[in-house]
């Protein structure tokens, strides 16, 4: 599936969610949707989520 086809399910899944669960439904399923591609990238190794806690917490310094 190519980005372009994916862009059209995540906004056809979101209008669908503005529907049915009105305006607080639409940004429900954004942030779960945020959410879920943050952790599957950090699992798929993408990103890495502790460097990105240790720096916001100047845990990363030193």
């Amino acid at each position: 599936m190519s980005k372009f086809q994916l862009g059209i399910v995540i906004g056809l899944a979101l209008a669908f969610a503005g529907i049915v669960g009105g305006f607080g439904g639409f940004f429900l399923a954004l942030a779960l949707g945020a959410l879920g591609g943050v952790l599957g990238s950090h699992f798929g190794g993408e990103i890495d989520l502790r460097r990105a806690f240790d720096s916001v917490n100047n845990r990363g310094r030193g």
